[in-house]
């Protein structure tokens, strides 16, 4: 597995990286939320220490929640029962308090990332009279090809994947630009009309404060 560790002390990182490559996993290092949210996307299971260089842990995963559901299992110092039922209600996965019997935290690693098992995700996507072939990146609407840019195309993959359902901004951003939170919305706007445009046949309707909606409108 690929694991992140998000640890702002570079002995405690140093010793789980070493664990976890002993026992085969690949690991890479974070010690500010900032570059977890970042980088999660490479990730099949994040660890995540509750005091980082740039923010509180437990903002960190809030942030992260809203835009992926990437495994966590927190590894922390505090050990009282509010940081606890918080970080789990925050949507941590698993709460393991320092020092860490590494054998134990191997098997909660391996547990939780059974658990997310990921989904096949489909090769072509259809809408109504839209058709996506996500790997060959063609785009047909009516029986007409449509050529898109390829941030064009990923906007429209990120809403197609799950149509009839409200997808969050950040959600777009993050799959789109790969960062929920430094991407220009201006530039996220500009995509969006673009793809309105060329696909006059789709609905994206704007959920306001939340996000959008893609549906077929043939």
């Amino acid at each position: 597995m690929r694991v992140l560790v998000a640890e702002d002390d570079a002995s405690v990182a140093a010793a789980l990286t070493s664990v976890l490559a002993r026992a085969g996993h690949t690991c890479a290092r974070v010690a500010r939320g900032s570059d977890l949210l970042l980088r999660h996307r490479d990730a099949d299971v994040v660890l995540l220490d509750l005091g980082l260089e740039d923010m509180d842990g437990l903002d960190a995963l809030t942030q992260l929640r809203a835009v992926s559901e990437v495994p966590v299992i927190v590894v922390t110092a505090r050990g009282d029962e509010r940081s606890t039922v918080r970080a789990l209600s925050l949507g941590a996965d698993d709460y393991l308090v320092k020092p860490v019997r590494l054998h134990e935290l191997l098997a909660r690693l391996g547990a939780v990332v059974r658990r997310y098992a990921r989904p096949h995700q489909a090769e072509r996507i259809v809408v109504g009279d839209l058709a996506v072939d996500v790997v060959a990146r063609t785009v047909d609407s009516a029986g007409e090809a449509v050529t898109l840019t390829p941030t064009e195309f990923g906007l429209l993959v990120a809403l197609a994947r799950r149509s009839g359902q409200i997808v969050s901004r950040q959600q777009v951003l993050d799959e789109v630009w790969g960062d929920a939170y430094a991407a220009s919305s201006r530039s996220f706007d500009v995509h969006l009309a673009q793809v309105r445009q060329k696909l006059p046949g789709v609905r994206i309707t704007t959920v306001r404060g939340f996000g959008y909606r893609l549906e077929d409108d043939s």
